[in-house]
C-alpha cells in the first residue's frame, strides 16, 4: 500500500469572498499606493549615483530585504548548516505581509494589507530541520534547477493578468469574483510561492509539484473502533436463555435463567457485541 506525499513546505489559501466591495474594486491601483510603497520599499533593489569631489561617477546598487535574506541563507546553510528560528520566522512573516499585498492588488479580497494579522490570506512555510531536511551545497544550484518553473510561470503570470482583468470587470457588475478565475489566480500564487521557498527562502530541498493544486493533505489517521462494551450479564443472542455472559470480548457458554445459572455453548459463531 503506497502512503500519500506529505503536504509541500509551503502552503497558501485564500478564502474565497461571497461578495466583493465594487468602489474598492474600482479604485484598486489608487487604494494600494501605500502599502505598496512600504512593501516595495522593504523588498526592492535600489541603484543611485554619486559623484565624488574629483567629479567621478559611482553607481551604487542595494538589495531590500528579500535579496538580503536569500543570500545570507544561502551562506548560513553552506558555512554552518545553520537557519536560525528567529531568522526564518522574520521571512515567513515578510512572505505572509508580500502574500495579502498581492492578494488585495489582484481583487482576491477587499481587506486592506495588514503588517501583522493573518486576515483571508493563509500562509504557511514549515520549519526545517536542516541536518535532517536540507543538503548543505543545494542552496548553489536551487536557482538553476528551478529554472522550468520560472518558465512555467511566466505563462502562468501572463494568463493571472488576464483573469484579474476580466475579474475586474466581473466585480464591477456583480460584486463577485468568477470561482474559476478566483481558484486559478490563488493557484499561480501557490505555485509561486512552492519556487520561492524552495529557490530562494531555502527551506526544503524537495522540488516544487508542477500545479496550481493545493499540497495533498496528509492521510488522516483511521477513526479507533468503537470500544466494547464491558464484561457483564446480557440478553441471550440465540434467544434460548434470559441472559448470556459477555467477557469483555466474546460470548461466553454461561448462561442464566431466573436466577440460576448454567452452561451452554454459544454454537452458531460470530454474534457480535451486545447492544
Amino acid at each position: 500500500m503506497t502512503s500519500e506525499p506529505a503536504p509541500y513546505a509551503a502552503r497558501l489559501d485564500i478564502d474565497y469572498p461571497e461578495k466583493l466591495d465594487r468602489l474598492t474594486t474600482f479604485f484598486r491601483v489608487l487604494w494600494i499606493i501605500p502599502i505598496a510603497i512600504v512593501y516595495g520599499v522593504l523588498s526592492s533593489t535600489a541603484t543611485w549615483t554619486e559623484v565624488t569631489h574629483s567629479g567621478a561617477t559611482i553607481t551604487k546598487t542595494g538589495g531590500g530585504i528579500a535579496s538580503g535574506l536569500s543570500f545570507a541563507t544561502l551562506l548560513l546553510l553552506l558555512f554552518r548548516q545553520r537557519y536560525p528560528r528567529w531568522w526564518f520566522d522574520f521571512a515567513r512573516e515578510f512572505t505572509r505581509f508580500g502574500a495579502r499585498v498581492c492578494a488585495y492588488f489582484v481583487l482576491l479580497t477587499d481587506t486592506y494589507p495588514s503588517t501583522t494579522d493573518e486576515q483571508s490570506v493563509h500562509l504557511e512555510i514549515d520549519y526545517p530541520d536542516v541536518e535532517r531536511d536540507l543538503t548543505r551545497w543545494m542552496p548553489l544550484v536551487k536557482w538553476l534547477l528551478a529554472i522550468p518553473h520560472y518558465i512555467v510561470l511566466f505563462v502562468l503570470l501572463i494568463g493571472a493578468v488576464f483573469a484579474v482583468i476580466i475579474a475586474w470587470f466581473a466585480i464591477l457588475f456583480t460584486g463577485r469574483y468568477p470561482r474559476g478565475l478566483f481558484d486559478y489566480v490563488v493557484g499561480v500564487g501557490r505555485w509561486s510561492l512552492r519556487v520561492e521557498a524552495y529557490a530562494f527562502l531555502l527551506v526544503t530541498d524537495r522540488y516544487p509539484p508542477f500545479t496550481l493544486e493545493p499540497s495533498i493533505k496528509a492521510a488522516e489517521s483511521p477513526l479507533p473502533p468503537a470500544p466494547l462494551p464491558p464484561a457483564q450479564w446480557y440478553a441471550d443472542p440465540t434467544g434460548r436463555h434470559a441472559h448470556r455472559y459477555w467477557d469483555g470480548a466474546q460470548w461466553t457458554p454461561q448462561v442464566a435463567d431466573d436466577g440460576r445459572t448454567a452452561v451452554d455453548p454459544l454454537g452458531a459463531p460470530g454474534s457480535g457485541p451486545p447492544d
